[in-house]
């Protein structure tokens, strides 16, 4: 049903003749009775009865101008919500990986409930590949993704990226080898040519990594173990059982583990925001990612500070 034609029904519900709805709206009577016909034909149903000279609302046009008010007025708040004229409100769905959940996720989510109580987060957590297939086909609206310095991602040219900063990158082994805190080099990573690797299961990306890392230093590594968990991968190291790369952010301390910065040898660790093109224009994502991003500014290095809205051409 069109939106003028039910305005102005609710005139007509409203002042009670066709003379004061053509004063209040400036349209002739003859083309409001026009568009009165049209709606009775999208109605399917009689909405006007001849009064005397005048006409009145059938039951049926009692109930439609009850309906036309609660439509009438969602489409002003949906207008007036797009326009920015409004506190944000609506559902976001952000997909993000484990380890940036506790020190940047949650601080964000808690703040943002403060300010803006309407936006409803939900959270989904996946690796990278997973999560900008969730991005593509609209499963989520809003991601935090990574890729390392070493291994450059493609990203889809339907997402608009923003980078809110990088991290650097550590070795984590067990406290017997010889690692101290000094950044590690090519001579003292060929010490680990022998040594039992960590990775995961849910992306190349880190095999990757280690394979370029380990080149430098004139090896192939031995990839032996699969964990997705930090915790995990963290006990294995501890019990002496493997050694793994991690970003600085899932370096926990424990117990009979060293974590060794990788340096230049490693490189870093960059997280960006992701969203479909288009999707920093609509309030309550803009308002998720500013707060993700001011949170990040706590705990990561190099956080651009360039508007969301403007990310669109790809950060």
């Amino acid at each position: 049903m069109d939106l003028t034609r039910l305005r102005l029904l609710v005139e007509l519900g409203r002042l009670g003749t066709m003379a004061a709805v053509s004063e209040v709206t400036g349209m002739g009577t003859s083309a409001i009775s026009k568009h009165f016909a049209v709606l009775e034909k999208e109605a399917g149903v009689r909405l006007l009865v001849p009064d005397g000279r005048r006409v009145r609302l059938t039951p049926a046009g009692h109930r439609l101008v009850e309906h036309a008010v609660g439509i009438l007025a969602r489409v002003e708040a949906a207008q007036a919500e797009m326009a920015g004229e409004s506190e944000p409100a609506g559902r976001v769905d952000l997909v993000t990986f484990i380890s940036v959940a506790p020190p940047i996720v949650l601080p964000a989510l808690r703040r943002l409930r403060e300010e803006h109580p309407r936006v409803d987060v939900r959270l989904i957590e996946h690796e990278p590949d997973q999560a900008l297939e969730l991005l593509q086909t609209g499963a989520a609206d809003v991601g935090l993704v990574y890729e390392y310095s070493l291994v450059p991602r493609r990203f889809p040219d339907t997402l608009a990226l923003h980078r809110i900063g990088a991290e650097p990158l550590l070795l984590a082994q067990p406290s017997t080898a010889s690692s101290g805190g000094r950044a590690m080099t090519a001579e003292r990573l060929r010490e680990l040519s022998d040594a039992s690797w960590i990775a995961n299961s849910r992306g190349s990306d880190e095999d990757e990594l280690v394979q370029r890392m380990c080149a430098t230093a004139g090896f192939a590594p031995r990839i032996r173990h699969r964990i997705d968990n930090l915790d995990v991968v963290t006990s294995v190291v501890a019990a002496g059982r493997g050694v793994g790369v991690m970003p600085k952010l899932a370096a926990a301390r424990r117990r009979g583990v060293t974590h060794t910065p990788l340096g230049d040898i490693g490189g870093v660790r960059r997280i960006y925001l992701v969203s479909r093109t288009g999707g920093w224009s609509w309030r309550p994502i803009r308002a998720v990612g500013q707060h993700l991003r001011d949170a990040a500014r706590a705990v990561l290095d190099d956080v651009d500070e360039t508007p969301l809205a403007a990310s669109d051409e790809r950060g």
